[in-house]
């Protein structure tokens, strides 16, 4: 998928999900990785937890409001997938959960 942040071309890879509970999963990092949020990275879409927007024609509606830390992020036991290096961002996404201050 392609979209726009502040004037910088930006493209996230979408994966279909076979196991799990199948679907739609986009995890991506960006320029809040590491300080702001998750160094490993978020999910902005992942149909098993309900954030499907829905499309409009044939495209995705993504919105970053709903980009969300992995499981792993709240418990050790938990294995989470990494965002792929094409999901990296350059530009930050302030939207979505993020860190609290103070968190490791």
């Amino acid at each position: 998928m392609r979209f726009a942040i502040d004037g910088t071309d930006c493209r996230l890879a979408v994966y279909w999900l076979n196991d799990y509970a199948g679907g739609i999963f986009i995890p991506f990092r960006d320029a809040t990785s590491g300080a702001e949020s998750y160094g490993a990275g978020r999910y902005v879409w992942d149909s098993a937890k309900g954030a499907d927007l829905g499309t409009s024609g044939d495209e995705l509606i993504i919105d970053f409001n709903y980009a969300y830390h992995p499981s792993c992020v709240y418990d050790p036991r938990w294995s989470c997938p990494l965002a792929p290096v094409e999901n990296r961002l350059t530009v930050p996404i302030r939207a979505g959960e993020r860190l609290g201050e103070g968190h490791p």
